[in-house]
């Protein structure tokens, strides 16, 4: 078979000069035209797929990282997924063209079993030039991993949101903590707050707002962190124990076993034996001068049921060690939006565990703290006027970790 150029050849010595020369470049353009214009269009499309697949990463990105504020919040799969979608979507993410599949924790990779969000976005592309050789779209890609990480942990950390004071320590407090950092959440400018002759030692103070101290703290961090991200509510996942109906009474009782109570009023000294008591109805009150003890108890105050110890009891309550419940000792209604518990007593007194109020506030005013100093408060507020020594080393009594000062980076 003769070669294009050898017939290109022939096809011009066939012609007389000039004017069928010029008929023939005409011809030889006209033919060539489509592949020169195709050959250029494909370059400009190049280019735009490439800024297009430049822009579906920064949705990935922006998705991602959004997910994983939600997941620091403490957010469910289905807020986070929300959250994510709602990202790419602001950022012009076409999902009639497009899919986005989100995960918590990543399915792939280097995080999968890390506290991380994965997000996936696929995308049609659309062809100008080249849709005369191909009518199919084109595929693109983009893949983007935030990586939470959890630089502290607190023996302390106020949820609200907004409060002022949000974790007070005044009077003549004397408080020091080990291992362990104060959290707020509030974007207060005064969420912690440190007044009067009260003294505090800690790793470090860590508010999403402000911090306002009178006097100074002992810190092992240069200075407090403020505009921090807030911290997830660390018991998010542990669920309401159940009700019982009716509620029973108790009449001065020298002991009690678990079950749902009318309130409780201890005037005389009392043991519980081990596991779940209700307070349904009424408070949770110790009196002057009694003894309360008891190992292996978890107090749950349903609806707007409160604590309040008086300053001459003396308490000794520590939290279960496995199970459900493992190192929570108190836990308040979530759907209890105001007021607040006193925790009061002598200086014998330990209360070891969590003191879980979510939305109420924790009036801590006692000379104690739990079995090596291990408690933790977690509630809306908090505010401590009272002596005590506290360690964050407590997981050999069934306690979990509380996180503080998350950060977020894109790591893949």
């Amino acid at each position: 078979m003769e070669s294009c150029t050898r017939i290109l050849r022939r096809f011009l010595r066939g012609r007389p000069q000039g004017e069928g020369t010029r008929g023939n470049v005409a011809i030889i353009f006209a033919l060539t035209l489509p592949i020169v214009v195709g050959g250029a269009g494909l370059g400009v499309e190049t280019s735009y797929w490439y800024y297009s697949s430049l822009k579906l990463q920064a949705v990935a990105d922006t998705a991602a990282y959004a997910g994983a504020l939600e997941k620091v919040s403490g957010s469910d799969n289905a807020t986070i997924v929300s959250a994510a979608t709602l990202s790419a979507t602001t950022n012009n993410f076409d999902t009639s063209t497009g899919t986005i599949e989100v995960f918590a924790p990543p399915t792939s990779g280097a995080y999968v079993a890390k506290k991380a969000i994965e997000v996936i976005v696929h995308q049609n592309l659309d062809r100008f030039f080249t849709s005369i050789f191909s009518q199919s779209a084109v595929g693109a890609r983009a893949r983007a991993v935030a990586l939470i990480t959890d630089a502290s942990k607190a023996c302390m950390d106020a949820l609200d949101p907004s409060a002022s004071k949000a974790a007070l320590f005044s009077g003549s407090a004397d408080l020091k903590l080990t291992g362990c950092v104060i959290m707020a959440n509030s974007i207060a400018p005064d969420a912690i707050k440190l007044q009067g002759s009260a003294k505090l030692q800690v790793d470090c103070l860590i508010s999403a707002g402000g911090v306002s101290l009178s006097n100074p703290v002992t810190m092992d961090c240069a200075n407090p962190m403020t505009q921090a991200l807030p911290a997830a509510d660390p018991f998010a996942d542990l669920a309401a124990p159940a009700v019982a109906k009716p509620c029973k009474n108790a009449n001065k009782p020298t002991s009690l076993q678990p079950g749902t109570y009318c309130g409780l009023t201890l005037n005389n000294d009392v043991t519980l034996s081990p596991g779940v008591y209700v307070i349904d109805g009424g408070d949770f009150n110790v009196s002057s001068n009694v003894h309360v003890s008891g190992d292996g108890v978890i107090i749950y105050l349903a609806g707007s049921s409160r604590v309040s110890m008086n300053g001459t009891a003396t308490v000794k309550l520590s939290a279960p060690t496995s199970g459900t419940y493992s190192g929570v000792l108190f836990y308040g209604d979530r759907a209890n939006l105001g007021g607040s518990n006193t925790f009061n007593g002598t200086a014998d007194s330990l209360l070891t565990g969590a003191l879980y109020f979510p939305k109420q506030g924790v009036d801590y005013l006692g000379n104690f703290s739990g079995k090596g100093g291990c408690t933790q408060v977690v509630a809306g507020t908090i505010q401590w006027s009272g002596n005590a020594s506290v360690s964050q080393d407590c997981t050999s009594l069934g306690m979990r970790d509380i996180p503080a000062a998350p950060s977020i980076r894109l790591v893949e």
